[in-house]
């Protein structure tokens, strides 16, 4: 499913979303930023690329933005397992505790193998400071 998810179908979009991808790899998240709104600008339809614009904007610590695009991305793809544990990762941070539990129980629904929304969904279950997460 993620490497249908990354291909746009145009060889020059695919090349946009790697130099974003590079960029991230180098740290170079406004670089990144750059890449994947070029992309976004010029196929937006395309939900990976906001979804790899969410985490560059998540990673240079701009919120707000990311956020945007999670739901753009969740607009084109409402199965992106990958945009919706971004956002329980984001709204886990802000202090939301019960909805990011609700997050990684869709995630594990589209995809109860995936590598991480388990553990975390466990880790809120044991600190959730005796709520029922």
């Amino acid at each position: 499913m993620e490497t249908t998810w990354g291909r746009s179908g145009s060889a020059a979009m695919d090349l946009l979303l790697k130099r974003g991808r590079d960029a991230m790899e180098q740290g170079d998240y406004l670089l990144a930023i750059d890449h994947f709104t070029a992309l976004t600008d010029h196929a937006p339809d395309f939900a990976e690329g906001y979804h790899a614009r969410a985490e560059a904007f998540f990673r240079a610590e701009r919120y707000g933005p990311a956020l945007d695009d999670l739901e753009r991305t969740l607009a084109l793809n409402p199965q992106h397992f990958e945009a919706i544990f971004g956002f329980a990762v984001m709204v886990q941070e802000f202090g939301d505790l019960r909805r990011a539990a609700d997050l990684y129980r869709r995630v594990l629904a589209i995809y109860p193998h995936h590598p991480h929304a388990g553990e975390a969904l466990t880790r809120l279950q044991r600190d959730g400071i005796g709520r029922e997460l």
